[in-house]
């Protein structure tokens, strides 16, 4: 389990006091920028409910975050995996009377490579907890916060939603979902006073590299899990419906504008493929 006083700044940034004496609810709280999201939101005095598969880890991380910040944490390991878990999650906050007033869909994994050669049941998994398990989670604790006029959600997705990127497409194509129902959910509850945003990271310093078996050159320009959570819930709290972290990130997919997508498509799998140096 990561030491999460080690974490190079796991301050919360001002703006994250909105959340102070709420609810919180982080999907893949165990580590990278849901711990990152967990320790920022704890230390705005924000009540947290974690979840992830690996239990022992969200117990840990519970104790220390309720030991150093005076807030309540409860944990629920779930696998997203699996359909009936973003139910299962809605229930147990229900049998604890908890409003949650920030929703943080963050969990999510990718697989690196040729698409014919990942296994498929990686793909289904991918396409489950990437897409499936966040418009289920979105749909069970909206509801709640547009008959109380107020709450937030915030739907982790990646520069990589804007473009094709050969060698993690269904990867890619997840996260462009999760870009474009955050924004088409977002003009739909603005009026209701429930508030939507998509936070786009780029490489980011996360378990997902392991995970998804990309190379370490992909990761040499990579920004911190606190850096990015700081940027999504700064985002979040202007009322912004879609953030990128990182200027070079802003920059690159803006000058996307201006080329094809099928030339985006073939610069994105020269710079992905699989031996280059």
């Amino acid at each position: 389990m990561p030491d999460s006083s080690r974490h190079s700044n796991h301050k919360s940034p001002k703006s994250a006091r909105r959340w102070a004496q709420e609810w919180s609810l982080i999907t893949g709280a165990s580590a990278g920028i849901g711990l990152a999201f967990a320790e920022q939101l704890a230390s705005a005095g924000s009540n947290l409910v974690l979840t992830a598969r690996r239990t022992d880890r969200l117990q840990q991380l519970a104790a220390s975050l309720s030991a150093r910040n005076s807030v309540q944490v409860e944990v629920f390991g779930a696998d997203l995996t699996r359909p009936e878990a973003p139910d299962q999650i809605y229930e147990f906050t229900k049998s604890k009377n908890i409003e949650i007033e920030l929703l943080i869909n963050n969990a999510g994994f990718g697989a690196f490579g040729n698409n014919h050669e990942v296994p498929p049941q990686r793909l289904s998994d991918m396409i489950q907890v990437n897409c499936s398990a966040v418009v289920q989670l979105t749909r069970l604790f909206v509801p709640p916060m547009v008959e109380r006029k107020h709450g937030d959600v915030l739907i982790v997705a990646s520069t990589a939603a804007f473009q094709p990127v050969p060698f993690i497409a269904a990867y890619a194509a997840t996260k462009a979902f999760d870009l474009i129902f955050a924004e088409g959910i977002a003009e739909e509850l603005r009026p209701l006073g429930v508030r939507v945003c998509a936070l786009c990271p780029g490489s980011t310093n996360t378990e997902f590299q392991q995970v998804a078996g990309q190379p370490d050159r992909l990761f040499r320009v990579a920004e911190t899990a606190a850096k990015v959570a700081r940027v999504g819930l700064e985002g979040l709290a202007r009322g912004k419906t879609v953030v990128i972290s990182g200027g070079m990130n802003r920059l690159m997919i803006e000058s996307e504008r201006f080329a094809t997508r099928r030339l985006i498509a073939k610069m994105a799998g020269k710079m992905m493929m699989p031996g280059n140096s």
